[in-house]
């Protein structure tokens, strides 16, 4: 059999893999293995795999992971998100849909010394839904928001996806996180304007809670200095070059663990839960890097990249349309798996076919993040949903019919960004 058919071959075998629930990583590692054993030899394959598996295992640049996800944990579990949503909810509470103005605003904020969509959905299931509850909010605008705003943490830095996708890519992790602040800022906004139009129309969705004095407000603010100080430290210091991603990350932890500490809002039983929840997504990711590593070395062997590249470029289409498709290729692929799997499996296949249709790559991956959100919030794998329903005990169906309303806020983000694609470059530019 010729190479480019093995590869076919070892990819139809992967997704049979995927149907059997067995480990996405270990799925991707086994069949990375066979295809360069049959293509090569055994040894040879035996020799990659321990390279690979011990090259993504003892790097020093994925280090960054599990610090980010940390700096989250430690700020979902110490009270922070809570204070944050107080805070918005004095400026925002008295307006038609103010307290789900209120979360949006303050996961927005949040976002920024949070690395993960799930423990942003967690918190504010947790913190936002009693308070909505209390003012009559209905069931589908609260879960729906909450459920949707982790998606902000993956445009907002520090985002573990765009870590993970500058290590496929080989792309600057910080110009990475400076492309995704505008598109963040911009979903946030049209997230507010569907609460606001919604509740407008249907005033019982989300009644006003009470208005707050000025003096009120003004000593609310101080909620969100420290937040956004140690984000512009840890962002800031990274763009100028003072430190490298990992040594961010690690600023970042010790910033929040010193900031909990001042403020003892972070007990020790929090700080072991908090070190459990950042230790297990941590190993998941890496070893999706690490089996994604190995099976890329595979396909790259087979010709499927360079293949997929030369076809997909020769195809009789505008190359916005192609794009269109290419992105469509993540929103399907998630639905049949977990969708960080996916991505980490589609973008090396697909990533040479983007170059060549002469797109730039930070803009492709700021698109990858946001189609891999949608992919978050609809079923039939929608983690952010799962973990919503988990807290609240609000069935799927009323929370899914709350997500609905803000695909239009995803897809309004991702045409803007094909039409003014400096949304996501014009900050890295400036910047860097």
């Amino acid at each position: 059999m010729s190479e480019p058919i093995v590869g076919i071959i070892g990819i139809f075998i992967l997704v049979l893999f995927f149907c059997t629930g067995i480990e996405i990583g270990f799925a991707m590692a086994v069949v990375g293995f066979l295809g360069f054993s049959y293509l090569v030899s055994v040894p040879a394959a035996c020799n990659l795999l321990a390279k690979d598996l011990f090259d993504v295992f003892s790097s020093y640049g994925l280090t960054v992971i599990p610090l980010f996800i940390l700096m989250g944990q430690a700020a979902s579990h110490s009270g922070i998100a809570s204070r944050l949503y107080g805070s918005a909810n004095k400026f925002t509470g008295h307006v038609p849909g103010g307290l789900a103005i209120a979360t949006v605003a303050g996961a927005t904020v949040f976002g920024a010394i949070s690395g993960s969509s799930i423990a942003t959905a967690a918190t504010f299931a947790s913190v936002a839904v009693p308070q909505m509850d209390r003012y009559g909010y209905d069931k589908r605008l609260s879960c729906g928001i909450v459920a949707t705003v982790g998606i902000l943490d993956l445009l907002i830095p520090p985002s573990s996806m765009f870590i993970i996708l500058g290590i496929i890519t080989e792309q600057s992790i910080g110009k990475l996180f400076m492309a995704g602040i505008i598109p963040g800022l911009v979903l946030a906004v049209l997230f507010i304007a569907i609460i606001y139009s919604w509740c407008r129309i249907n005033p019982s969705l989300g009644p006003k809670s009470e208005k707050y004095t000025w003096r009120e407000k003004a000593a609310s603010l101080s909620e969100f200095v420290w937040p956004l100080l140690i984000f512009l430290v840890v962002i800031g210091g990274l763009m100028k070059g003072f430190f490298t991603p990992t040594e961010a990350g690690s600023i970042g932890a010790f910033a929040i663990l010193i900031l909990t500490l001042v403020k003892r809002s972070l007990g020790f039983k929090e700080f072991k839960i908090a070190i459990a929840e950042s230790i297990r997504p941590t190993c998941m990711i890496l070893m999706l890097v690490a089996g994604s590593t190995v099976l890329g070395h595979f396909i790259t062997m087979a010709q499927i990249p360079a293949l997929a590249a030369a076809g997909i470029a020769k195809l009789p289409m505008p190359p916005w349309l192609i794009m269109t498709l290419i992105l469509f290729v993540y929103l399907a692929g998630g639905s049949f798996v977990d969708d960080l799997a996916f991505m980490i499996l589609a973008t090396p296949i697909l990533y040479p076919a983007v170059i060549k249709l002469g797109y730039d790559p930070i803009w492709f991956c700021v698109m990858v993040t946001i189609t891999v959100g949608i992919g978050v919030i609809i079923p039939p794998v929608a983690a952010c949903v799962f973990i919503v329903k988990n807290i609240t005990n609000v069935p799927f169906n009323v929370i899914y019919k709350g997500v609905y309303p803000f695909l239009v806020a995803f897809a309004a983000c991702a045409a803007l960004l094909f039409i003014f694609p400096g949304l996501a470059t014009w900050l890295p530019a400036v910047l860097y």
